[in-house]
């Protein structure tokens, strides 16, 4: 038996999200929230912590109840389309001492298209492989997952999610707790998808590579506070209204950002952009 293949209708968004609410213990996480994340986009799930940011994932996924409203994929629910989706979790929500290699985890990934029957053979291993390769851990193949350091441990996680060859992508804060070698690795998986119309959607923490990174933004604190191309929406005005006065020091940092974006051409202002988080980072 062979799975229902997903409908992908050309007139309806990657992910629409209508009036949800998700609740713990009856206290709102999420409040009414109406999100679209068009065809295509580098996008992030920006806000502060207990934001909700991971819950509303996990909502797109199905894994928490929702208290109202609806998620739609390419305009149907989750459980009609999930072979569109791949995801990758927070590292700290994995058991990495259970007994398996990075070879099988990425496995994993091809699954979605053997059917309840197959297993999986030669062409899902020898994909499995190149999925390795492509974030550079094929040489890693036998190891056990519980063996590899945490930037090594979240390329194989990213390998399983293009083993599942989807159309989107969700990824709960992928560069948390990696080196700068396998952040830059993801940034360039992360465009390469993007350049094959993939749609990837992260949860993110830090405001100074956002504009870097991304092209689109979600900023959330319980509620949706703006959403739209990141040029119009990652704003200091926006960040105020999500983070409160928390961040005094970060909005100072987004208007001289805004200030030399605005006074630079496009191509210089991102190469500052990018030499600020080096020098940052050689500092840190």
């Amino acid at each position: 038996m062979h799975p229902v293949p997903p409908i992908l209708p050309a007139s309806a968004a990657p992910i629409e999200i209508n009036d949800l609410t998700v609740a713990y213990r009856d206290a709102p996480v999420l409040q009414d929230i109406d999100l679209t994340i068009p065809e295509g986009k580098l996008a992030a799930i920006i806000g502060p912590n207990g934001a909700g940011k991971s819950t509303l994932i996990k909502a797109i996924l199905g894994l928490v109840p929702i208290v109202a409203g609806s998620v739609r994929i390419y305009g149907r629910p989750y459980a009609e389309q999930r072979r569109l989706v791949g995801y990758v979790p927070q590292r700290s929500s994995v058991d990495w001492d259970f007994p398996t290699t990075a070879l099988d985890v990425v496995m994993m990934g091809t699954y979605g298209r053997l059917g309840w029957i197959r297993r999986p053979g030669k062409t899902e291993r020898d994909f499995a492989m190149h999925c390795l390769d492509r974030v550079g851990m094929a040489r890693y193949a036998d190891r056990q997952i519980g063996q590899l350091s945490g930037g090594q441990q979240q390329r194989v996680f990213l390998a399983r999610a293009l083993a599942q060859d989807a159309r989107i992508y969700l990824m709960d804060e992928p560069f948390n707790g990696v080196d700068a070698v396998t952040e830059r690795a993801i940034v360039t998986l992360l465009q390469a998808l993007q350049q094959q119309g993939k749609t990837v959607v992260c949860v993110h923490h830090d405001l100074d590579s956002a504009p870097e990174y991304f092209d689109w933004v979600a900023l959330l604190n319980v509620r949706l506070v703006a959403s739209g191309p990141l040029d119009a929406t990652f704003t200091a005005d926006n960040l105020h209204r999500t983070y409160g006065g928390a961040l005094k020091a970060a909005i100072e940092h987004l208007r001289r950002f805004e200030h030399e974006r605005d006074r630079l051409p496009t191509d210089a202002a991102m190469e500052t952009a990018g030499l600020r988080a080096d020098r940052d980072a050689n500092n840190s």
